[in-house]
């Protein structure tokens, strides 16, 4: 059993701050500064490039790569870390597509994140072979399951609306229908327990920067099941995904297993933030982080919607279909939340109406959403969100 009372004095929270945002960018760890500030001086600085060797750099992908593995079900050896998830889905759908050379749609949801449509559409113009990315109403997907689809690609967790689809019941259905899936876990790694493994997901892919608290910039992930690791190709075949980097032959060679989806020169000093990060996760339970962080939306939930009736719910109340965040609808959201962060109580605003608070265990108690709720009440109560200075908008929202 996890104690969340010791987990929280590991965090760098402002002071002052009700942090209800990290399912957008998680705080900073405590270990992390001094974690790169090695990683820095006594690798960089005094290692120079034999870095790669003596501390292990080349290494780190496969390494951190295992231990966001023990958070998604995935076994050893399938999963590695390096660049970014919209890279990352690119590779996935790209291999996919190719090994289902016969069907030409990839279905999707209307929730899913933006920038997983935006790659299928690009890598659908690339290949020009007449590839149609179907996006249906969330609800709807199975229904949508036929023997036209090659590849279910969806978010298992709505980053608006906190919906989360059942990953096992589509994953059986899109494989009934000899289809393969990729899951993008951007907001269920470090928010749920996943099994990608037992579910028999295809491909997975996510961030680190949201509930694994790895620093704005910080890497992705990308599994792959075993059953494709030797055959799936890259598509994006960088040199550290050769077989041999070093031996710098003219033409490319797929390493082997998860390797060959590693693409670029991994971030040394991100991944060291990574790193502390993941020191906290490995003495996480994830059934006891599920729970209260259920308990804590319910409670959040109550609180709001006794306190602040023109807020309408948006994120679903039973708990199998929600993720680890509490979503409301406002016409008036931007500038609430605006109202909000001034008060010091930070959550996000998603385009056209949602205001979204991320309930992350680690370092949220109920004090803090008992409070949060409060004062979202004095901003509803006194309209302290129509002030024109609460509707400007800056370039992150």
């Amino acid at each position: 059993m996890t104690d969340f009372a010791a987990t929280r004095p590991l965090f760098d929270l402002p002071e002052g701050v009700i942090y209800l945002d990290g399912n957008s960018l998680g705080p900073l760890p405590r270990a992390a500064a001094a974690r790169v500030a090695r990683t820095v001086t006594r690798e960089w600085g005094e290692m120079v490039i034999t870095g790669w060797n003596r501390a292990g750099w080349m290494a780190q992908p496969r390494a951190l790569g295992d231990r966001i593995g023990r958070l998604i079900g995935a076994a050893p050896g399938t999963v590695v870390v390096g660049d970014t998830l919209s890279v990352k889905v690119y590779q996935a759908l790209a291999a996919a597509l190719e090994m289902r050379p016969d069907r030409r749609v990839v279905l999707s949801d209307t929730g899913n994140f933006p920038t997983d449509l935006y790659m299928a559409e690009g890598l659908i113009s690339t290949l020009g072979r007449g590839h149609e990315l179907k996006c249906v109403a969330p609800e709807t997907v199975e229904d949508h399951i036929d023997g036209e689809v090659a590849v279910v690609m969806l978010t298992e967790v709505d980053y608006r609306t906190g919906r989360r689809h059942d990953m096992a019941r589509l994953t059986r259905a899109a494989h009934a229908a000899g289809a393969l899936t990729i899951w993008d876990l951007a907001h269920s790694a470090g928010a749920l327990p996943v099994d990608v493994a037992a579910t028999g997901a295809d491909f997975a892919a996510g961030c680190t920067y949201k509930y694994l608290n790895a620093g704005p910039g910080a890497p992705a992930f990308i599994y792959v099941a075993p059953r494709h690791a030797e055959t799936a190709r890259p598509a994006l075949s960088g040199w550290l995904g050769h077989a041999a980097p070093f031996d710098f032959e003219p033409a490319y060679r797929a390493g082997r297993g998860i390797d060959r989806m590693r693409v670029g020169t991994p971030p040394v000093i991100q991944m060291a933030a990574l790193e502390a990060a993941l020191d906290i996760w490995d003495g996480v339970d994830m059934a006891a982080l599920r729970a209260r962080s259920l308990a804590l939306g319910d409670l959040f939930i109550a609180e709001v919607e006794a306190r602040c009736p023109a807020l309408a719910l948006v994120t679903p109340r039973v708990h199998r279909d929600r993720g680890s965040q509490v979503s409301f609808r406002f016409a008036e959201g931007f500038a609430a939340m605006q109202a909000l962060i001034a008060r010091g109580v930070i959550g996000d605003f998603r385009a056209p109406d949602i205001m979204r608070f991320g309930i992350a265990p680690l370092y949220i108690g109920e004090d803090d959403i008992r409070h949060a709720a409060g004062i979202l009440q004095e901003v509803m109560e006194g309209r302290l969100w129509d002030d024109p200075a609460y509707r400007q908008r800056a370039a992150v929202t």
